[in-house]
């Protein structure tokens, strides 16, 4: 019993032992973190700046919570601190410069707790002044200049600008606050100066000029020298001769290099003198030479334009006709225009055609005889003389079609007394053609197709069907006169003009039990559509349509249900409907009915009339067998 009482103690002492310690561990809570920038947000170059980061924190226990404090700028770390002071975090920026601007954020962590403030910007203004330094402030046409651009005090990624004379002439990346770079100029006094411009993402600032240093380039006496020969009259064929040399003397041991060029051909390279030979070329009417010196970084250039008389003019080819048609006969001539008298005569030109294949030369020079071919083709042709040849432009020969014979046809349908839509067409032939209407022999209408999408198109109205064959069309596209085509073959619809209804047998002679056809009778062209109607109903009895001028409806039993009015409509192509008058149908008793009726009268007559003869037959014998009674006086 008393190990069980030691145990049990120790258990309960253990567990209120452990239990106290854990309380005075977890009891803390972080209620806010607050960050701020002093002496403020906005702030001149060279201030001492202060990022504070303030966290309030709750705890029950005794125990000193570990803190970790974490700066940010523009989201990356840049400082982090761990330490057990309540006291507020302070992050310094001594003479802040305007790489120390950003977006600033604090982080408090405790255990596995933490908190983040709201994010506050800095903005640092104004930048150093850049410094200009040359090593060097005299020196000869083509020597190297050292300069270097430093931006005092400042931090971060710089971009350096260099100017000559306030034009912006080298700029260069660099992650420190100074650059050195080596320039060229020309001859003459500069005026150079920097700037650069500090880039703090996504912004960037941009600092003022740097002191301005002269900068003064001594010419060397040393230059190229072009000549042409001969220097004028120059005519295209005439044969030039160009040298390119150096005039002068270079103190340095750089060597010479020499290059002869006419705009962007390279004719020549060399050292001390180079030269070069040519024909003035056809069509130039200036020559542009230019003799460059290279001697390090040293470049000189002369140019000398020579301007160049044309021998003769570029030929122009013609065609004649100027409307040329497939296989027909064709002259193509090639002229020049003007030459130059004083070097040539107009028989020293000749001319050839491209292709020749096809073309035969006359005794004209530069005349061509061709027949123009199926299909499109080019033509060039070349004028020569002295060794110059020009070519002409190209001559697109476009030979046209001749038209075919046209046919005539009716568009939609020809009605008698109506205004008919002929169209004239053909299967080939070039626009524009020429179309014209002829009755009989005489033009009555004429039109012309400029595009594909027309038609000829000509609107007539025939009274008689007969005049429809009397139409034709004739077409043309060219000089040889019209083709005529075949004379108008269609079917003229001719409107109905009245319509009558007959009845057979005749209306007379109807009774019950008989067939009946009523006949609906037309004047017009056919097929017709006919149509019979009882006079109280819009709906037809019948409707037919026939290749003839007359039909029937047949009632094959007529009964007294038929009496009535009735009519027919007809119709044909021409849509122009005619109504018949009515006709009324009256249907008379069978003959046997009538018989029948005929028999029961007479049976009913005499046997009224025996029935009349019974009684009075009854009637005297009666009074025949009947005697008086007998009286008192006869007995006695």
């Amino acid at each position: 019993m008393g190990l069980l009482l030691l145990l049990a103690s120790a258990l309960l002492t253990s567990h209120f032992h452990t239990g106290s310690q854990v309380d005075a561990q977890t009891a803390f809570t972080i209620r806010s973190v607050r960050l701020t920038i002093e002496p403020g947000t906005d702030v001149a170059r060279g201030t001492d700046v202060t990022v504070r980061c303030q966290a309030a924190v709750s705890s029950s226990g005794q125990e000193t919570l570990t803190r970790e404090y974490t700066i940010y700028k523009e989201g990356i770390v840049v400082y982090t601190k761990t330490t057990s002071s309540s006291e507020d975090f302070l992050y310094p920026l001594s003479e802040a410069r305007a790489s120390n601007s950003g977006k600033y954020k604090c982080k408090v962590s405790i255990q596995s707790r933490s908190l983040e403030s709201n994010a506050e910007k800095l903005t640092v203004t104004g930048l150093s002044d850049p410094v200009l330094h040359l090593k060097k402030g005299v020196v000869t046409e083509g020597e190297d200049v050292t300069v270097r651009c430093t931006a005092p005090g400042e931090t971060g990624s710089f971009f350096f600008y260099f100017y000559d004379n306030s034009k912006e002439i080298y700029g260069v990346q660099a992650n420190t606050n100074q650059t050195e770079t080596t320039l060229h100029f020309a001859t003459g006094i500069h005026r150079v100066h920097c700037t650069y411009t500090v880039f703090i993402l996504p912004d960037s600032f941009k600092s003022n000029k740097s002191n301005t240093v002269n900068v003064s380039v001594k010419e060397l006496s040393i230059m190229p020298f072009l000549k042409v020969s001969p220097q004028s009259m120059i005519y295209e064929g005439d044969r030039l001769n160009i040298s390119c040399s150096v005039r002068g003397y270079l103190p340095s041991s750089e060597s010479i290099e020499l290059h002869l060029s006419r705009e962007n051909d390279l004719l020549s390279t060399g050292y001390s003198e180079i030269s070069h030979s040519m024909l003035a070329p056809a069509n130039v009417p200036e020559l542009r030479f230019e003799c460059r010196l290279t001697s390090g970084n040293v470049v000189k250039v002369v140019t000398n334009n020579v301007p160049v008389t044309e021998l003769f003019s570029t030929p122009t080819l013609t065609v004649s006709p100027a409307e040329v048609f497939q296989r027909e006969k064709m002259m193509l001539t090639c002229k020049s225009q003007r030459y130059a008298t004083e070097r040539i005569n107009e028989s020293e030109l000749t001319y050839t055609l491209d292709p020749e294949e096809r073309a035969r030369p006359t005794m004209s020079r530069g005349v061509f005889l061709s027949t123009a071919p199926p299909e499109d083709i080019n033509y060039t042709c070349t004028a020569e003389a002295k060794g110059i040849k020009k070519q002409s432009q190209a001559l697109a020969l476009r030979p046209k079609v001749s038209v075919s014979t046209p046919f005539i046809s009716v568009l939609g349908t020809a009605i008698l007394g109506q205004t008919i839509q002929i169209h004239c067409d053909t299967a080939k032939g070039s626009l524009p053609i020429n179309y014209t209407l002829i009755k009989g022999y005489e033009p009555v209408a004429w039109k012309t197709v400029h595009l594909f999408s027309e038609k000829a198109v000509f609107s007539i109205t025939i009274n008689k069907t007969e005049d429809i064959k009397q139409y034709m069309c004739a077409a043309a596209n060219s000089h040889r006169g019209e083709l005529l085509g075949e004379r108008l073959s269609a079917n003229v619809i001719e409107p109905l003009t009245w319509a009558t209804l007959s009845a057979v047998p005749d209306l007379d002679d109807l009774s019950e039990g008989q067939q009946l056809h009523l006949i609906c009778k037309v004047k017009g062209s056919m097929p017709v559509t006919f149509k019979w109607y009882r006079v109280g109903s819009a709906i037809p009895l019948n409707i037919t349509t026939v290749q003839q001028k007359h039909k029937d409806y047949h009632v094959p039993v007529l009964s007294k249900e038929h009496n009535g009015q009735y009519y027919c409509e007809a119709t044909n192509p021409a849509h122009i409907m005619v109504r018949s008058e009515e006709l009324s149908i009256e249907v008379r008793l069978a003959l046997w009915k009538k018989a029948l009726i005929g028999g029961m009268i007479l049976l009913v007559v005499s046997l009224l009339v025996l029935a009349m003869c019974v009684l009075h037959y009854k009637s005297k014998r009666g009074r025949e067998t009947y005697s008086p009674p007998a009286t008192l006086a006869s007995y006695k």
